[in-house]
């Protein structure tokens, strides 16, 4: 009776300098497991037959016009075979120095590496680069294929030199390989099965080997990771759900079981799985599509993390340590910033502090102001408000982080350690530095306007009423001599280009910016922010800084769970009576004064 249970699923990465062979390891695999579609394999050799080409295994892959032009792999290609144990997945990874983000892209799904060293031309820079970046990506498990042994005629004593060399050097970074095995992937030598043209070598093929090679943990007995993409709301036929929408990047999570939202700290429970034409599930789990439904009504924003209460927490801070593989085309530097995606966060980020650089290529500590192309640094970076992460000692795929610079893809890492909080926030400390102040004292200013500056901020859910509110609280200050302004958030936004005004981190620092200066300037600020939660108020707060009060009224429904809401209304409150509350509490708290010169 045929087996007909479905065969254990690995992703394997291969690796290595251009022109070493990974394409060539490819396609004879595919070819000698039987795995490429049929007739395949003939059509390609008539191909070259007519073009007067020499067939190559390589040409199996080669399907992007730029990659038959230039001879070199531009992208990640992902290939499929089996052997009788598993199903494997290659991902083959761009070897040439210009094409490394691809490379990182690609090695970042990975379980395992096949690292490719050409024989002849023996280890290169790149060779040290690639070892460096599966053990920045948290790749545990690598082979090291020396490959056209064929070249240098199966000599064992060129084989045993890449071992002793390369071994030295994945020791250096603490990286044990599982083997190296000496191959000619043009001929076959060592791919499936032994070669009678290196004797002396009794080790494992490459097959054999990649079916040796452990299994991660499965997904699905890890802690459960969903990175919020979306929140849908319906309104049709009094369907009031919020759907809670992203994928299970691990774990599993059933129906009734409690969830918490990071860096949020909200609760709930899991009232329904939902699927678009799909029969009702009760649990889910890894690499699932899905959307929640939610026992109570919460507010959340995409970015945050879902996690099941009873597993493991992941790690809430604005201060980490990460292993970072700069690829951009300028240098990392501090104090500028750069935008951080982190699952589906995205967060404005900051490089704190350069701990170490390593020259991959030299494999020399050097201590730099800024971190080069192509270097691998540990460094401590900042964000602007705490972000969830997992440690990669714990959960791999939600330790990964890229950093854009420029709209463009500059490095990739894996984050560490979280950094408890100990200095002052550094883009503050840059601002402060930078800032020249006046030298009018805040008192005197505060008693020639009668009053001491304060940022008025309105929350609440877009379209119920909120500028009305603070128009006419501005127009009433007004009468009573204050110095009082309503700034429109539109207003900070004026001139901006798309992508800022699709950022709504850009949004709140660009505001928070503007009320300091003004607050400064001793005003009484009034603001309107739409579904501001606890972590923007945080940041507003922030960036306000010390000196000046913020008061937080909350109009309608309250998105707040900790931040302290200083006067709350019913979005059907008359307006002229919370600007009577309002006033009361401006007064009661002592900024506006009854005496001023």
């Amino acid at each position: 009776m045929q087996n007909t249970t479905p065969l254990e699923q690995m992703n394997i990465v291969i690796v290595g300098h251009v022109d070493h062979g990974k394409s060539t390891l490819i396609g004879r695999l595919l070819a000698d497991t039987n795995s490429l579609p049929e007739g395949k394999l003939e059509q390609v050799k008539l191909t070259c037959e007519r073009n007067a080409k020499p067939f190559e295994y390589a040409f199996l892959l080669d399907a992007l016009k730029d990659e038959q032009a230039q001879g070199i792999t531009i992208d990640t290609a992902r290939s499929f075979f089996k052997s009788d144990k598993r199903s494997y997945i290659i991902i083959d990874a761009p070897g040439h120095i210009e094409f490394l983000k691809n490379m990182v892209t690609g090695a970042a799904r990975a379980e395992a590496a096949l690292l490719l060293i050409d024989a002849k031309e023996g280890i290169q820079e790149n060779s040290r680069r690639h070892g460096f970046m599966m053990k920045f990506l948290g790749i545990k498990q690598v082979v090291v294929l020396v490959n056209k042994m064929d070249l240098v005629n199966y000599d064992k004593t060129v084989f045993e030199k890449v071992i002793t060399d390369y071994r030295a050097f994945l020791q250096s970074i603490n990286v044990t390989p599982v083997s190296f095995i000496p191959i000619a992937a043009r001929e076959g030598d060592n791919l499936v099965s032994a070669s009678p043209q290196m004797p002396w070598y009794t080790g494992v093929s490459v097959l054999d080997q990649m079916d040796q090679l452990t299994k991660e943990t499965q997904k699905d007995t890890q802690p459960f990771r969903f990175p919020v993409q979306d929140i849908y709301k319906f309104t049709e036929q009094n369907d009031d759900r919020r759907i809670v929408a992203g994928t299970v990047v691990t774990g599993h999570i059933g129906v009734n079981e409690e969830v918490v939202f990071y860096p949020s700290l909200k609760r709930s429970k899991v009232k329904q799985i939902e699927g678009f034409n799909v029969a009702s599930q009760s649990t889910i789990g890894t690499g699932h599509a899905t959307g929640f439904t939610l026992a109570t009504q919460i507010y959340i924003k995409p970015g945050e993390l879902m996690c099941k209460a009873s597993d493991l927490a992941p790690q809430c801070a604005s201060q980490f340590k990460a292993n970072i593989f700069w690829l951009g085309k300028t240098p990392l530097m501090k104090n500028k910033r750069y935008k951080l995606k982190i699952g589906t966060n995205r967060a404005t980020v900051l490089l704190r502090d350069i701990l170490n650089v390593m020259d991959a290529s030299q494999l020399q500590a050097t201590q730099k102001q800024q971190v080069e192309r192509h270097d691998v640094a540990e460094c401590i970076f900042e964000t602007l408000k705490p972000i969830a992460f997992d440690l990669n000692t714990h959960l791999e795929d939600t330790s990964r982080f890229v950093i854009v610079d420029d709209y463009e893809i500059a490095g990739g890492g894996i984050v560490i350690e979280a950094v408890s909080e100990t200095q002052s926030n550094a883009y503050l400390q840059q601002r402060e530095f930078a800032w020249v102040k006046s030298d009018i004292p805040a008192a005197d200013r505060a008693q020639r306007f009668g009053q001491k500056p304060v940022f008025i901020v309105i929350a609440g859910p877009p379209n119920t009423g909120k500028q009305a509110l603070a128009k006419a609280l501005e127009f009433e200050l007004f009468k009573s001599v204050k110095n009082v302004y309503f700034l429109g958030l539109s207003n900070v936004l004026s001139g901006s280009d798309l992508s800022v005004m699709n950022d709504r981190e850009e949004h709140i620092r660009r505001l928070g910016e503007t009320a300091h200066l003004l607050t400064d300037a001793g005003l009484i600020l009034i603001s309107t922010v739409s579904d501001c939660d606890d972590l923007e108020a945080g940041l507003l707060k922030k960036l306000v800084g010390e000196n000046c009060d913020m008061i937080v009224i909350n109009w309608g429904e309250n998105r707040f769970n900790e931040w302290p809401v200083e006067a709350e209304f019913n979005q059907h409150t008359p307006v002229s009576e919370a600007v009577v509350a309002i006033k009361e509490l401006l007064q009661k708290r002592s900024l506006l004064l009854e005496y001023y010169l």
